[in-house]
């Protein structure tokens, strides 16, 4: 069974939220939060496996609130799917540097929203994609691209390399494996050993690295 907490200021959409999950045979409510404050203590005291959270929200943002729960999490963090009203939304990239495992529009079918639960559940990153090439595109460029000698990318070794490269186009780690015609487990050493080198402490900042050093370049023309 997989408990989500669900954190949004808008009651109506959180009940929404809350009322699908509980619908759902394999999910359970952990809790509901209505701002950012309340989240990190109901992620704390209720250690649900899969956090939906709200980004624009008074007092603590979904993004302070997805920090807070993330450093306290230790170990066994919960997985944070970040939901948003705005495509272009300037708090998503912020998200995923944060250490959020993906995020969709609040308009997402409920069918959607129920599978992506259960992939962030099952262990892989999502992102819907029309949010992630245009907001890629949009920050990263508008940032300044780190050199890869300051980035620690020099660092890696070649394999390495490879992997996070196919990491930050969000593939899984079975899709790495098969593209590289190698196991799993030895995707996750490449994987743990490249973070490690980094000092990133999740996939999802392994991915907002690969955009920022430009090891991965947004897709144009495609929705």
């Amino acid at each position: 069974m997989t408990r989500v907490l669900v954190v949004d200021d808008q009651v109506l959409v959180r009940a929404g939220f809350a009322a699908l999950i509980r619908a759902t045979p394999d999910l359970e409510v952990a809790g509901e939060a209505s701002d950012g404050e309340e989240a990190v203590a109901l992620a704390a005291a209720s250690r649900p496996d899969v956090i939906l959270m709200d980004v624009r929200m008074p007092g603590l943002n979904g993004i302070a609130a997805t920090e807070r729960i993330l450093a306290a999490a230790g170990h066994a963090p919960p997985r944070v799917l970040v939901l948003t009203t705005f495509d272009l939304d300037e708090y998503v990239y912020d998200a995923l540097r944060a250490g959020a495992w993906g995020f969709l529009l609040k308009d997402t079918p409920p069918e959607r929203l129920i599978a992506a639960i259960r992939t962030i559940a099952a262990g892989d990153m999502l992102f819907a994609p029309t949010v992630t090439r245009r907001l890629i595109e949009a920050y990263t460029s508008g940032r300044d691209t780190a050199l890869a000698s300051d980035a620690g990318l020099d660092t890696l070794t070649a394999r390495e390399l490879e992997v996070l490269r196919m990491v930050g186009r969000a593939l899984s780690n079975r899709e790495i494996a098969d593209g590289l015609c190698v196991s799993e487990a030895t995707v996750k050493t490449h994987l743990n050993r490249a973070m490690t080198k980094l000092g990133l402490s999740s996939r999802a900042q392994a991915v907002a690295l690969a955009y920022e050093t430009g090891l991965v370049h947004p897709r144009r023309g495609h929705e």
